[in-house]
């Protein structure tokens, strides 16, 4: 009997062992991988938040360089639309102070292919009407002829002549007149 009676203890202990094993405590697969998730979470988000730091600090320079381009070629304008070419009275060939300016109009054109520019030609009010725009054509013809051979494409310029009928300078002194007797550039942007 005592033989029986280990064989049932023994058989009750290998029943437990088996069915403790096969009992296993259910796992949550959302608790244990919880942390993991979270962990992977927040990475993503930390991924997120750099990739929107990195993009808002990128747009940022990209306004800071069109600014700084906006100012270069607003001053270019206005350096090229407060140079004027000074003729002596009854001329259109240029001087040498007209031709160091026009050496700097060049240059701002040949920096800035975008520019296109309008040459005007003015005088004096002394003469005739049809005289006064004929030299007016002629002076600008001259500035443009020389921002050609500076290197300037001629499809960039076009000139208009304004004879009299735009003066710089009102009165009669050779102040006055010597003011008028011009080149001056309006300046645009080709799209």
């Amino acid at each position: 009997m005592k033989k029986m009676i280990l064989v049932m203890i023994s058989g009750l202990v290998a029943f437990s062992i088996v069915a403790c094993s096969k009992n296993k405590p259910e796992v949550n697969p959302t608790s244990k991988n919880a942390p993991a998730a979270a962990e992977q979470k927040a990475p993503a988000k930390d991924n997120s938040d750099s990739l929107e730091k990195a993009r808002l600090e990128a747009e940022r320079l990209e306004a800071e360089r069109l600014e700084a381009e906006r100012a270069r070629v607003e001053k270019l304008i206005n350096d090229l639309m407060t140079d004027d070419v000074y003729f002596d009275f009854d001329r259109a060939e240029l001087t040498e102070k007209a031709k160091e300016v026009l050496t700097q109009v060049g240059d701002a054109l040949l920096k800035e292919p975008r520019f296109v520019i309008t040459v005007e030609g003015h005088t004096d009010a002394r003469g005739t009407e049809d005289y006064n725009m004929t030299l007016g054509s002629k002076r600008a013809v001259k500035v443009k002829e020389f921002l050609i051979a500076y290197g300037v494409s001629a499809d960039r310029m076009e000139t208009v002549s304004y004879g009299k009928e735009k003066p710089k300078a009102l009165g009669e002194s050779e102040e006055a007149y010597a003011q008028n007797r011009r080149a001056n550039f309006k300046v645009s942007i080709k799209k």
